[in-house]
């Protein structure tokens, strides 16, 4: 059972602050000391925060190329000029993709889209693909979750005679492409007002902008493709904080009764239609299965899922992607149980597992990276070979910044790219052993003097006594929760187990009956049946957990879902 520091988010508040600010805006204490912890103090922050009201979402003509595109586009839906739609092979791309053809092809235009193989292809634009659009007859192509820093690709589809319009939400490099429009919430100069749209966010305010101007009903075509854009910025990962929030609940709640026929079969066939869903439900069942096309084989796939307006051809679409999900998991855990027998054989401590094999399916050792950090609280990298050429991903910790440390051994990586705590990049396989003796150095260096330990970030202590139905109706409010608005984590201590047994495939859940001497609780801990063996009924002790409803055969039940248990 690996030890993990508790960090409280509330340690810096005094208590008469808490109750000051929850007696001004009427919040019971915990809900006040929830806001403080998430920075949100103003009167205004916290009436939006509680209506998520459309009144929170900016203009599109915020951007300061909105204008330019939507009069480019206009002309080439009225001059039935071929648009080509210019996507990504994540789920943000795919439901990008999917919201801005749907619309275009509502309104008239001569509208196709393209995806680009992850394995032969790779990331964003690229000239090949490029030529042969523009040669089958494409004369505007925009870009959804890609282009920023295509500089040379917009300028090759210039001289071909195409124009482009790039929309995006990635990192800007000192040069901005050269295209007739570029519409990027983290613009060096952009005027909009909100940095942390996902990509397909900001396809959809460019499906806003045309909407307008073509004076259709802004309100429904909002809600129209609410559910498409909830499911991309959910699975994006991107902080659900201002318009995000308002997106993705406006979303969720029209999912349920989406006349999407594509999101209704895949509502079906992972057992969510008719239940109550949130973004955790979404970001695990839908999400992946979409995701797995462009892991797997082709994105565009999936993206005809979310076009399909048959909904027995949905169906068959989304049955097939369960299907490779499945294939994927099994792909997946193969690769882990050989990634531990490579970390068993290192005859010495690894400050950062660099792991590879030319067997790895390039499309999933990313997912297993993830899950290998997680478990040893390690950097990891993976490495997928073939022909002497490796496709590495990588997920770091917080200890340690992956993006700089590529940074120093960018003499021997062929590309990379990424953030603080994932990236990926290429490498020929001859410099993999140079690259694990580097990277372990860099890793050295920053985690000297340091207790490299998981962390789990909790709200505040809660007396047992809190811990209701009631309770956990007053926080699904605070929903949805996602990065920057995490599901808020609690302590209590005093509790004593009356039942400890495991449950799932391979005993790989931990279930727990506990009573704090008047009430009993019901917990489960997700992939933590490994410490069964060291609690005992009898025993006290201190739990992490979220406080969750369980909906079953009608019937709410309260559960706690647990991050930690130390006796």
């Amino acid at each position: 059972m690996q030890s993990k520091i508790w960090e409280y988010k509330s340690r810096h508040l005094n208590k008469d602050d808490i109750t000051a600010f929850g007696n001004k805006h009427g919040l019971p204490p915990v809900v006040a000391c929830l806001l403080l912890n998430r920075g949100i103090t103003e009167d205004a922050e916290v009436s939006a925060y509680f209506r998520k009201s459309l009144a929170a979402i900016n203009s599109p003509f915020n951007f300061e190329d909105m204008e330019v595109a939507v009069a480019r586009i206009k002309k080439a839906v009225d001059s039935h000029e071929k648009i080509i739609i210019y996507g990504d092979y994540d789920v943000d791309g795919i439901t990008a993709t999917a919201v801005l053809y749907k619309f275009l092809k509502s309104v008239g235009a001569d509208v196709e889209f393209y995806i680009p193989d992850r394995h032969k292809e790779g990331y964003g634009l690229n000239i090949p693909a490029i030529n042969r659009l523009i040669k089958n007859g494409a004369k505007l192509i925009i870009s959804v979750d890609c282009g920023i820093t295509s500089v040379g690709e917009v300028e090759f589809a210039k001289t071909m005679g195409a124009d482009f319009i790039i929309t995006d939400h990635h990192t800007c490099k000192e040069e901005i492409p050269r295209a007739v429009a570029v519409i990027n919430p983290k613009k060096p100069d952009t005027t909009y007002g909100f940095e942390f749209l996902a990509g397909v966010g900001v396809a959809f305010k460019l499906v806003l902008g045309i909407s307008i101007k073509m004076e259709l009903d802004t309100k429904n075509i909002f809600m129209e493709y609410a559910d498409l854009v909830a499911i991309g910025t959910i699975a994006d990962v991107v902080p659900l904080l201002g318009e995000n929030r308002v997106i993705v609940e406006k979303g969720i709640a029209k999912l349920s009764q989406t006349k999407n026929c594509g999101i209704k079969a895949l509502l079906s066939i992972s057992g969510l239609g008719g239940k109550t869903l949130d973004a955790q439900s979404v970001a695990f069942a839908i999400s992946p299965r979409l995701n797995a096309a462009g892991r797997m084989e082709s994105a565009e796939t999936a993206v005809r899922l979310l076009i399909e307006e048959d909904y027995d051809e949905a169906l068959k679409i989304a049955t097939y992607l369960d299907n490779l999900n499945k294939k994927r998991q099994e792909i997946e855990q193969e690769i882990y149980k050989e990634a531990l027998k490579q970390i068993e054989s290192f005859d010495t401590q690894q400050s950062a597992y660099v792991l590879w094999s030319e067997n790895w399916h390039s499309g999933v050792i990313g997912i297993v990276a993830s899950k290998l950090c997680e478990q040893f609280y390690r950097p990891c990298i993976l490495i997928s070979c073939q022909n002497g050429k490796g496709k590495a991903s990588g997920r770091s910790i917080e200890e340690m910044n992956l993006f700089s440390a590529l940074s120093e051994c960018d003499d021997i990586l062929s590309e990379f790219g990424g953030h603080s705590q994932a990236a990926g990049f290429g490498i020929n396989q001859s410099n993999i052993e140079e690259f694990r003796v580097r990277l372990n150095q860099y890793a050295k260096k920053c985690f000297e003097g340091k207790t490299l330990l998981p962390k789990i970030y909790i709200d505040c202590p809660l007396a047992t006594s809190d811990i209701t139905l009631n309770a956990a109706k007053i926080l699904s409010k605070l929903e949805p929760f996602g990065m920057s608005n995490e599901t808020p984590v609690f302590s209590s201590k005093g509790m004593r187990l009356i039942t400890v047994r495991t449950i799932g495939a391979d005993n790989r859940h931990l279930k727990l009956y506990m009573s704090d001497g008047k009430n009993t609780f019901n917990g489960i801990g997700f992939n933590m049946g490994n410490m069964v063996g060291e609690l005992k009924c009898g025993e006290t002790v201190s739990i992490a957990y979220n406080i969750s409803i369980n909906e079953y055969n009608g019937a709410e039940n309260l559960q706690l879902v647990l991050k930690d248990v130390k006796m």
